[in-house]
Protein backbone atom coordinates (compact mmCIF):
# COMPACT_ATOMS: atom_id res chain seq x y z
CA UNK A 1 0.00 0.00 0.00
CA UNK A 2 1.20 3.43 -0.80
CA UNK A 3 0.47 6.60 1.59
CA UNK A 4 0.31 10.20 0.73
CA UNK A 5 -0.28 12.98 2.82
CA UNK A 6 -0.84 16.89 3.24
CA UNK A 7 -1.99 18.81 5.96
CA UNK A 8 -4.04 22.34 6.65
CA UNK A 9 -4.00 24.25 9.00
CA UNK A 10 -6.97 26.90 9.78
CA UNK A 11 -6.96 30.18 12.40
CA UNK A 12 -10.33 31.73 12.82
CA UNK A 13 -13.60 32.19 11.55
CA UNK A 14 -14.90 31.26 7.88
CA UNK A 15 -14.71 35.02 6.22
CA UNK A 16 -11.53 36.32 8.83
CA UNK A 17 -9.52 33.43 9.54
CA UNK A 18 -6.60 32.05 7.35
CA UNK A 19 -4.53 28.69 6.36
CA UNK A 20 -1.92 26.97 5.36
CA UNK A 21 -1.87 23.84 3.33
CA UNK A 22 1.18 21.91 2.58
CA UNK A 23 2.27 18.38 1.24
CA UNK A 24 3.76 15.58 2.78
CA UNK A 25 6.56 15.42 0.33
CA UNK A 26 7.40 19.03 1.23
CA UNK A 27 6.70 20.08 -2.22
CA UNK A 28 4.70 22.92 -1.59
CA UNK A 29 2.80 24.33 0.80
CA UNK A 30 1.05 27.79 0.02
CA UNK A 31 -1.62 30.04 2.08
CA UNK A 32 -5.59 30.02 1.85
CA UNK A 33 -8.62 31.70 3.01
CA UNK A 34 -12.18 32.67 2.46
CA UNK A 35 -11.33 34.56 -0.30
CA UNK A 36 -8.50 32.62 -2.21
CA UNK A 37 -11.22 29.71 -2.51
CA UNK A 38 -14.78 32.23 -2.63
CA UNK A 39 -13.63 35.86 -4.25
CA UNK A 40 -10.41 35.03 -6.10
CA UNK A 41 -8.23 36.96 -4.19
CA UNK A 42 -4.25 35.78 -4.29
CA UNK A 43 -3.19 32.16 -3.08
CA UNK A 44 -4.42 28.33 -3.17
CA UNK A 45 -7.69 26.99 -2.43
CA UNK A 46 -8.87 23.04 -2.36
CA UNK A 47 -10.35 23.11 -5.64
CA UNK A 48 -6.72 24.21 -7.60
CA UNK A 49 -5.08 21.38 -5.91
CA UNK A 50 -7.53 18.64 -7.09
CA UNK A 51 -7.35 20.28 -10.35
CA UNK A 52 -3.50 19.70 -10.04
CA UNK A 53 -4.04 16.34 -8.80
CA UNK A 54 -6.26 15.49 -11.72
CA UNK A 55 -4.68 17.28 -14.38
CA UNK A 56 -1.25 15.28 -12.96
CA UNK A 57 -2.76 12.15 -12.85
CA UNK A 58 -5.07 12.22 -16.11
CA UNK A 59 -2.07 13.32 -18.16
CA UNK A 60 -0.01 10.58 -16.89
CA UNK A 61 -2.75 7.80 -17.64
CA UNK A 62 -2.66 9.24 -21.34
CA UNK A 63 1.01 8.76 -21.46
CA UNK A 64 0.61 5.52 -20.25
CA UNK A 65 -2.17 4.57 -23.04
CA UNK A 66 -0.37 6.31 -25.72
CA UNK A 67 3.05 4.09 -24.80
CA UNK A 68 1.16 1.18 -24.75
CA UNK A 69 -0.39 2.08 -28.06
CA UNK A 70 2.82 1.91 -29.56
CA UNK A 71 2.78 5.78 -29.74
CA UNK A 72 4.88 7.12 -26.70
CA UNK A 73 4.46 11.20 -26.31
CA UNK A 74 6.70 13.57 -27.23
CA UNK A 75 4.83 16.01 -24.78
CA UNK A 76 1.66 15.96 -23.00
CA UNK A 77 -0.01 19.31 -21.93
CA UNK A 78 -2.86 18.98 -19.66
CA UNK A 79 -5.42 21.82 -17.99
CA UNK A 80 -8.31 20.71 -15.45
CA UNK A 81 -10.50 23.78 -15.14
CA UNK A 82 -12.24 22.60 -11.11
CA UNK A 83 -15.79 24.49 -11.54
CA UNK A 84 -17.06 25.30 -8.02
CA UNK A 85 -20.56 26.52 -7.72
CA UNK A 86 -23.29 26.62 -5.36
CA UNK A 87 -25.78 23.82 -4.77
CA UNK A 88 -28.65 25.35 -2.54
CA UNK A 89 -27.32 26.43 0.58
CA UNK A 90 -23.97 24.61 0.29
CA UNK A 91 -21.17 24.78 -2.56
CA UNK A 92 -20.55 21.85 -4.56
CA UNK A 93 -17.83 20.54 -7.52
CA UNK A 94 -20.32 21.13 -10.52
CA UNK A 95 -18.02 19.75 -13.02
CA UNK A 96 -14.16 19.01 -14.13
CA UNK A 97 -13.20 20.67 -17.51
CA UNK A 98 -9.52 18.59 -19.25
CA UNK A 99 -8.10 20.05 -21.81
CA UNK A 100 -5.12 18.08 -23.26
CA UNK A 101 -2.95 18.81 -26.11
CA UNK A 102 -0.02 16.45 -27.18
CA UNK A 103 2.52 15.26 -29.62
CA UNK A 104 2.32 11.40 -30.04
CA UNK A 105 4.31 10.85 -33.38
CA UNK A 106 2.51 8.69 -36.42
CA UNK A 107 -0.91 8.72 -33.93
CA UNK A 108 -4.22 9.88 -35.68
CA UNK A 109 -6.56 12.65 -34.03
CA UNK A 110 -9.06 9.87 -33.23
CA UNK A 111 -6.67 7.76 -31.55
CA UNK A 112 -5.33 10.46 -29.86
CA UNK A 113 -8.94 11.35 -28.52
CA UNK A 114 -10.21 7.51 -27.71
CA UNK A 115 -6.97 7.12 -25.27
CA UNK A 116 -7.11 10.33 -23.83
CA UNK A 117 -11.06 9.61 -23.02
CA UNK A 118 -10.03 6.25 -21.57
CA UNK A 119 -7.55 8.44 -19.78
CA UNK A 120 -10.58 10.56 -18.36
CA UNK A 121 -12.57 7.39 -17.23
CA UNK A 122 -9.91 5.42 -15.50
CA UNK A 123 -7.28 7.38 -13.79
CA UNK A 124 -7.37 6.73 -10.24
CA UNK A 125 -8.47 10.53 -9.56
CA UNK A 126 -11.36 10.26 -12.48
CA UNK A 127 -11.96 7.13 -10.55
CA UNK A 128 -12.13 8.65 -7.25
CA UNK A 129 -14.28 11.27 -8.57
CA UNK A 130 -16.47 9.42 -10.45
CA UNK A 131 -20.17 11.49 -8.77
CA UNK A 132 -18.16 14.88 -10.64
CA UNK A 133 -19.60 15.41 -14.24
CA UNK A 134 -16.26 15.70 -16.21
CA UNK A 135 -15.98 17.11 -20.13
CA UNK A 136 -12.48 16.67 -21.83
CA UNK A 137 -11.18 18.47 -25.10
CA UNK A 138 -8.08 16.37 -26.61
CA UNK A 139 -6.44 17.30 -29.61
CA UNK A 140 -3.19 16.70 -31.14
CA UNK A 141 -0.56 19.87 -31.26
CA UNK A 142 1.36 19.32 -34.08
Amino acid sequence: MIERTAEARWEGDLKAGKGSIRLGSGAFEGKYSFGTRFEGSPGTNPEELLGAAHAGCFTMALSLGLTKAGHPPTRLDTTATVELDKAGEAFAIKRIRLKTRGAAPGLDEGKFRELAEDAKKNCIISRALAGVPMELDAALSG
